[in-house]
């Protein structure tokens, strides 16, 4: 609605996994860089914790773009809250190791043709990653028990697998009460907020990807746009995705602080408490 107006070519704010906006944070990289090396050296099980809207899908999706060939095959469970059944019958689904009459197979079933299926690949030169996103929802300790066996499929090679548990800081404790799944952990990676510095970069790194090849936020702006989000990406995207179309609405020819502060007031004003 508001590209024409601001001269873009597409949506700067979006709060999607497009790597092309991803912005490379002292802290992001740094996860990046564990990530990389906890599943390129085949570890059994690596961890990517911070508070919501902070970037954790899109940083899996960078991270998935950069690994080798030899990593694979990758699968991503997004809704983890299944029961033991169900989530074995996926992961042996999902590795091409399903139940050919497309029923719900036993229990153990499927764990030999998940056990099986993680073999032969690697034998075939190539590991694993299964990735459980929202893994912060596991409150059941039997998936995550599920999960945990996972890291007993061994070969000659190492783990058969990588387990890549990503959630909110609120899965720590949950691991911390189950030290046996903790200490399998080869890497653990917690994201912070951007620091001011990080969100005026992170805004005009947006803003660039997206077609700017002028200043529309006001450097003053960007300052008042990091206080009021506290540094959280998802927050930003917001506060600044709104602020563009208001500021179209007004025919404004920039973002101001004042106008960030009475589009943050509206935001507060219809979000419910």
């Amino acid at each position: 609605m508001y590209l024409d107006y601001w001269q873009l070519e597409k949506r700067p704010f979006e709060n999607t996994t497009d790597p092309a906006f991803y912005y490379p944070s002292e802290c992001h990289q740094g996860a990046l860089l564990k990530l990389r090396y906890g599943v390129e050296s085949r570890r059994g099980a690596v961890l990517l914790a911070g508070g919501s809207g902070l970037g954790k899908s899109l940083l899996v999706q960078v991270l998935r773009r950069q690994l080798p060939e030899t990593i694979g095959p990758v699968v991503h469970l997004i809704f983890p809250q299944l029961c033991t059944q169900e989530l074995l019958a996926y992961l042996a689904a999902e590795l091409g190791a399903g139940d050919p009459n497309g029923q719900l197979p036993a229990t153990e079933t499927s764990l030999r043709r998940v056990r099986q299926r993680l073999t032969d690949n690697a034998n075939e030169g190539k590991h694993a990653l299964i990735v459980v996103d929202e893994a912060h929802l596991l409150e059941d300790h039997r998936t995550l028990e599920t999960l945990r066996l996972l890291l007993n499929f061994e070969t000659e090679h190492g783990f058969a697998a990588t387990l890549l548990l990503v959630g909110q800081t609120k899965l720590l404790p949950a691991l911390d009460r189950m030290p046996h799944f903790e200490e399998r952990l080869g890497v653990k990676c917690l994201l912070r907020p951007f620091t001011i510095e990080e969100t005026l970069s992170y805004v005009q790194h947006r803003l660039q990807t997206a077609g700017a090849r002028r200043e529309i936020i006001q450097p003053a702006a960007l300052e008042i746009i990091h206080e009021l989000s506290g540094g959280a990406p998802r927050r930003i995207n917001r506060l600044c995705d709104l602020a563009l179309l208001v500021g179209f609405a007004e025919e404004r020819a920039h973002i101001t602080p004042d106008h960030v502060a009475a589009v943050h007031g509206e935001l507060v004003a219809v979000t419910p408490e």
